[in-house]
């Protein structure tokens, strides 16, 4: 099955396949094993599709809905994979108050896709956080490590364009 929510299919490889499996079978009869299962199928697969939570749900004999409220309540777990580009942009007081909201927007329009997705073709992925500590330079965002800062909407082709 594949899913296209996010902007990429799934598909998985046997290797993760079998990997999975593997991690699945090593915690089967552990109390507490869903956390542990989950990190490390997020580590193989870097996010955590409902077809893998499918999996993990079916292996170790708990409810899906129980695998999805673990995915969705913890911060640490992705629904959708990431791009080679992680765009974040801070929608922090400051940031917010300077315009971050419109940026949001822009990157949203330009990219064709919107929060916590990824570009069908695996290079951009979007998010908001809430701070990166950078308030002086409101609004800021991220690609990866790199900072912008005091962006106005039209600096976003520009600034995606040397990611291109």
């Amino acid at each position: 099955m594949a899913n296209t929510k996010g902007g990429v299919a799934f598909h998985d490889t046997p290797e993760q396949a079998a990997k999975l499996q593997e991690i699945i079978a090593a915690h089967k009869n552990d109390k507490g094993a869903l956390m542990p299962v989950l990190q490390q199928a997020q580590e193989v697969y870097g996010y955590l599709p409902i077809e893998v939570q499918t999996v993990i749900a079916e292996g170790l004999e708990v409810p899906l809905e129980e695998v999805y409220g673990v995915v969705t309540f913890y911060a640490q777990f992705s629904l959708y994979p990431k791009g080679q580009y992680k765009i974040s942009v801070c929608l922090g007081t400051a940031c917010y108050v300077k315009g971050s909201g419109d940026l949001y927007d822009r990157l949203q329009q330009v990219l064709g896709i919107g929060g916590g997705e990824c570009t069908p073709d695996g290079k951009f992925s979007l998010e908001a956080c809430r701070c990166v500590g950078a308030c002086g330079l409101a609004p800021v965002m991220m690609v990866n490590e790199d900072v912008y800062g005091k962006l106005v909407p039209d600096d976003i082709p520009g600034i995606l364009a040397k990611y291109a």
